[in-house]
């Protein structure tokens, strides 16, 4: 067998019902010289005779049997047993599209300055009964460039974990997975990201994304929304030390109990909030926790402060950002959208 360009590291466990597609998608890929480093988790159905049989057909499939000991162990197995210079992520219950991992693959070829690479994703869900869900991939979609995906990075995380591909030397240099209270594949997107590591995204849907409802996403709570703010919010402590000319001082965009609980994350890490700005004519003019209340259209001019927008309602984020360029505000230099 060639030397692989790609190792795919490939979690499983008890996946039985869904194992076979996925991988008989990979060994389908345009690109022929990869391996398909398959971690059994332990495993209790019939996975582990599913993987030692297609190993027995192919010898690109190598699989790794590990006693349980959850996904960032399994991942960090491929990582140590990775032979090629890139590594691509996949999940047992999607499916690669015949170019995907040459289409990646490529991309890093054709850019030394890129670290990692994703892929727009086609929803792999009901999208009547996993509305949430199915706009999150639309959101994702329209990140394909470094600087939207950097500018965003705090919203939620930016790529379908799954459709990654990176050079092998990127975790080499910043680690590999890291286990916690969080989600995984966000810490190390966040990790990177503020390391410098360049991140795009081919234009192409080359992944189904499917959305069942033994999801880890939906049944662990590392992945619940309160990981995220705790996860996301030192991060984002971090970027402001660095780059908030008005540090520590804040204001933050949404003054609601949910947006105030999130946002006072920041007070652990040194950030001064020192006001809330909102539009609910019930909540301006108050004064919370000794933080005053303003209407936004009594937000100081560009320059005169740093605002953080924490208000996650469907269509808010993108109000709120046209009415503070509107105003002369820059992301990323003036405000940074939240929620």
């Amino acid at each position: 067998m060639a030397a692989p360009k790609v190792s795919v590291a490939l979690p499983c466990c008890n996946c039985a019902a869904t194992l076979p597609d996925a991988l008989a998608r990979l060994l389908s890929q345009t690109l022929a010289e990869i391996e398909i480093l398959a971690a059994d988790d332990g495993s209790t159905d019939s996975t582990p005779d599913i993987l030692r049989a297609y190993a027995g057909r192919d010898a690109r499939v190598r699989p790794l049997f590990l006693s349980h000991g959850g996904i960032v162990a399994a991942l960090n197995a491929c990582l140590e047993q990775a032979q090629a210079p890139y590594v691509a992520r996949m999940d047992a219950d999607d499916l690669s599209l015949p170019e995907r991992l040459d289409i990646q693959a490529r991309m890093l070829d054709a850019d030394p300055g890129l670290g990692l690479v994703g892929c727009k994703v086609r929803f792999g869900g009901d999208r009547r009964t996993r509305g949430g869900y199915a706009h999150y991939v639309d959101w994702i979609n329209g990140l394909l460039r470094h600087e939207d995906i950097f500018l965003n990075r705090f919203v939620e995380s930016p790529f379908a974990h799954p459709s990654l591909l990176f050079r092998r030397e990127v975790v080499d240099q910043h680690g590999p997975y890291r286990q916690g209270g969080f989600p995984e594949d966000y810490e190390l997107i966040l990790r990177l990201l503020e390391a410098g590591v360049r991140m795009e995204k081919a234009a192409q849907e080359l992944l189904v994304w499917n959305d069942p409802p033994d999801r880890l996403s939906r049944t662990h709570p590392s992945y619940g929304v309160e990981a995220f703010y705790q996860l996301k919010t030192g991060f984002l402590a971090r970027w402001l030390v660095k780059n908030n000319p008005h540090h520590p001082e804040v204001i933050v965009l949404g003054a609601g109990r949910t947006t105030r609980k999130r946002a006072d994350l920041l007070l652990e890490h040194g950030i001064n909030i020192i006001a809330y700005a909102d539009i609910d004519p019930r909540k301006i003019g108050r004064t919370v926790h000794g933080r005053p209340v303003l209407h936004r259209d009594e937000l100081p001019g560009a320059g005169q402060a740093f605002c953080l927008s924490y208000v996650g309602s469907r269509g808010a984020r993108e109000e709120i950002g046209a009415f503070l360029r509107e105003k002369g505000w820059g992301e990323g230099k003036d405000y940074l959208t939240i929620a």
